[in-house]
């Protein structure tokens, strides 16, 4: 699985990091967390609003840091 930090690096993009990579930690799944901060790649996605989550290259949380609980969630799909 691959989990993608979409943010240019602010204070929301680093909590949405952070938070991300307790969910897989703590979840014990086998995940990729990469940090996309390109403008032009976060563009390609279609994002206008940051942070964003995507699964797999699928766009799943816009503009929110959601809660560790729904992360957990997301990632266990």
């Amino acid at each position: 699985m691959k989990l993608e930090i979409l943010g240019t690096g602010c204070p929301k993009c680093k909590r949405l990091y952070e938070r991300v990579q307790k969910a897989v930690n703590e979840s014990g799944i086998a995940a990729e967390v990469v940090k996309v901060d390109k403008m032009e790649d976060i563009i390609a996605y279609g994002v206008m609003k940051t942070p964003a989550l995507a699964v797999d290259g699928e766009i799943v949380v816009v503009g929110r840091v959601p809660s560790l609980k729904e992360l957990q969630s997301i990632i266990k799909l």
